[in-house]
C-alpha cells in the first residue's frame, strides 16, 4: 500500500498500475482463504460493502441534503456511530481502530474529542502544552527512566499533532515534506562527499557539520 501511495504521488503511472495489481491480488487472496474455507463466501463481503455505502451516503442514494462539507462529514459520524451502537460501546473513541498507524490515530483520536466539547482554546495553549511536555521529557532524561521518557515523548508527539490541527494541516503532510526535505539534502551531501573523495564516517563533527550546511545552502536554492 505503501508502494502504491509513493508510485501516486510522484505521477508514476506505470508503477501506479503495478502497485495497484499488488493490492488487488493481495485483497482477492485473503477473500479467496476465507471463501476457500467456507467462513466468508466472496458474495458476503461483496453484498456488505455495497449496502454499507449506500447505508453512509443517502444523500448519494437516498432523500437526504447536505449543503457544506462540515454536514457531510457530521452526517458520515453520525451513521457510523448509529452503526455501533451497541451496549460495549461506551466511548465515542471506541470508532477509531486500534491498527491505525500512530499518527493518524493521534488525529483522529483528536478529532472526536473535539467534537464531543473537549479542546484548547487555541493553537498558543497548545504550544504552551508542548513546551510543558518537553520540559517533563528532559526530567524524564535526567532520571534515566527509559519508560516514563518514552512516555513523555509520546506526549510531546500528540500535542504536535494537535498543533497541526489547530494549524489547519495534516500532520502525515507535514512530517512527510519534512522527511523529503532531509531527503534531498542528504542525499546532497552524499554526492559532495563523493566529489571530494571524502568518507562520512571519517569527519570530524564540525567537518560533518560544514557539509550539511554546504547541502542545505545548495539543495534549499
Amino acid at each position: 500500500m505503501y508502494e502504491l501511495q509513493d508510485a501516486i504521488v510522484n505521477d508514476d503511472l506505470d508503477n501506479t498500475c503495478e502497485e495497484m495489481g499488488d493490492v488487488l491480488f493481495q485483497i482477492v487472496f485473503i477473500m479467496a482463504i476465507f471463501h476457500d474455507t467456507k467462513q466468508i463466501p466472496l458474495s458476503r463481503v461483496v453484498d456488505t460493502v455495497v449496502k454499507k455505502m449506500v447505508r453512509r451516503h443517502p444523500h448519494v442514494y437516498g432523500s437526504a441534503v447536505v449543503e457544506t462539507e462540515k454536514e457531510l462529514l457530521d452526517q458520515w459520524e453520525q451513521i457510523k456511530t448509529r452503526e455501533k451502537d451497541h451496549p460495549d460501546n461506551t466511548s465515542a473513541l471506541d470508532a477509531v481502530p486500534g491498527g491505525m498507524p500512530g499518527l493518524v490515530r493521534a488525529l483522529k483520536v483528536s478529532q472526536i474529542a473535539v467534537r464531543q466539547g473537549f479542546d484548547w482554546e487555541n493553537i498558543h495553549q497548545v504550544l504552551d502544552t508542548v513546551k510543558k511536555e518537553i520540559a517533563e521529557f528532559e526530567y524524564a532524561l535526567e532520571k534515566e527512566d527509559p519508560d516514563e521518557t518514552m512516555m513523555e515523548l509520546g506526549d510531546i508527539l500528540f500535542s504536535l499533532v494537535n498543533v497541526a490541527r489547530f494549524a489547519g494541516f495534516h500532520p502525515e503532510t507535514a512530517l512527510a515534506r519534512a522527511t523529503a526535505k532531509f531527503e534531498g539534502r542528504f542525499r546532497f551531501m552524499e554526492a559532495d562527499l563523493i566529489r571530494k573523495n571524502c568518507s562520512l564516517q571519517a569527519l570530524s563533527a564540525d567537518e560533518k557539520q560544514a557539509f550539511w550546511a554546504r547541502a542545505k545552502r545548495s539543495y534549499d536554492k
